[in-house]
């Protein structure tokens, strides 16, 4: 582990802004273990207090550049791409406006499940 208080005032400050600004809940706890190991806890204590793996704040804390907060994004978030197109969406709304009977289905009402299960 490095020293306590390793990250320059400048530094600290840019994580402190960020995670009050972050919107992301996973971004927001890698810039706090970031936080926490300049603060001189283990990663054990910062396992322990986030509720997370130590593995977890070891990978952040080695991958994590402070200089460059993007470096906090893993592959995955990338990929997180819209399926459904502003186009599909606008044909899917017209659609359910219409009844079924017109567009050749034999029932008589579109149906859906909802959050809580029913119909």
């Amino acid at each position: 582990m490095p020293a306590k208080n390793y990250l320059k005032a400048e530094q600290k400050e840019k994580l402190q802004k960020a995670l009050k600004e972050e919107e992301n809940a996973e971004i927001r706890e890698r810039i706090l273990i970031l936080l926490l190991v300049n603060d001189g806890k283990t990663q054990a204590e910062i396992a322990n207090f986030i509720g997370c793996g130590q593995k977890k704040v070891s990978y952040w804390w080695v991958h994590g550049d402070v200089e460059n907060l993007e470096s906090l994004k893993d592959k995955r978030m990338e990929g997180n791409h819209r399926k459904a197109t502003a186009k599909y969406i606008e044909l899917l709304l017209e659609t359910v406006d219409k009844e079924p009977k017109d567009l050749g289905y034999e029932f008589g009402r579109w149906t859906a499940k909802s959050r809580n299960g029913e119909r």
